[in-house]
């Protein structure tokens, strides 16, 4: 099988140097449109593509992200693995902004969101017990450590549902009651989609301040958090040019099962299927499926 990397990412990261045969498509599907276009080329021979999150411009918000649309126009595009990028806040001193943080566990606390492709008509359980893929967590940090990035192998991202920023009680909460170590807005329920469709997925979140538990927190600058921002797209761009050369052209099934993730999911019996339903679900689970 060919390697082909999906980044889901902002501006910072898709503004690629080198992406030869750059070009965007837009791709169907039928969880409705995609946050934008995907732009897709080869860097150092290998397929990329990079779908923007928020699309350009931010015009979706973190609850009106399109998460299910876009792991299966990633999907239908023939990707095999998927980067996220993002921001988040730290509820570590030692994780400071400028950071990046090799995300391997989460705490999902959103609440107005499309979780699973699955559902009424085709009812599936997918293990999510370790959400994202060690051989390509592993790969990221390579890449971030070559890049001079200061980075942190693990931890837990509390995914909030937003838009707002959290209290500060929910914040120490957080932090001093369940552990956690960074929080963003976006990586639920993109994690758990990535896992039913069969697709490996690390987490790679850059830090760009403290969550209000800090007491330093209401004197950050808007101008220092800017600088942060600029200095982490780089930063995403640099680790991201690195990747085809560690993951290279030829892939192999991944060794931690990620790519067979739907075997023994799929708990309605074949002629209890909504045919609608198992046609909407082709690209997600067509290898169990069939077709």
């Amino acid at each position: 099988m060919e390697t082909f990397i999906g980044v889901i990412g902002g501006s910072g990261v898709y503004d690629m140097d080198g992406l030869e045969g750059a070009e965007w498509v837009s791709i169907d599907s039928p969880f409705g449109s995609p946050s934008d276009a995907i732009l897709t080329g080869r860097l150092n021979g290998v397929r990329m593509a990079f779908l923007p999150r928020h699309g350009r411009g931010h015009v979706h918000s973190p609850t009106t992200v399109p998460y299910r649309a876009n792991i299966d126009a990633l999907k239908r595009l023939g990707v095999t693995d998927v980067i996220s990028v993002s921001a988040c806040g730290s509820f570590r001193e030692d994780m400071a902004p400028g950071h990046f943080v090799i995300v391997d566990q989460f705490v999902d606390r959103t609440f107005a969101r499309d979780k699973s492709f699955f559902g009424a008509g085709c009812v599936a359980h997918v293990s999510v017990a370790h959400p994202t893929c060690p051989r390509l967590s592993a790969a990221c940090l390579e890449a971030a450590t070559a890049a001079g990035i200061t980075v942190h192998m693990g931890g837990t991202y509390l995914a909030m549902e937003g838009p707002q920023f959290s209290t500060l009680a929910e914040s120490r909460l957080y932090r001093d009651v369940w552990g956690c170590d960074v929080i963003g807005m976006t990586n639920m329920p993109e994690a758990k989609l990535a896992r039913e469709a069969e697709l490996c997925y690390a987490s790679v979140a850059m830090i760009t301040d403290y969550d209000s538990w800090h007491p330093d927190h209401g004197a950050v600058e808007i101008t220092a958090i800017i600088a942060t921002l600029t200095a982490n797209a780089g930063n995403a761009r640099a680790l991201v040019t690195r990747l085809p050369d560690l993951l290279g052209q030829d892939r192999a099934p991944c060794p931690h099962g990620c790519d067979r993730a739907l075997d023994h999911a799929i708990l309605t019996a074949p002629d209890k299927r909504d045919p609608a339903v198992v046609e909407r679900l082709r690209a997600v689970a067509g290898r169990v499926l069939g077709g």
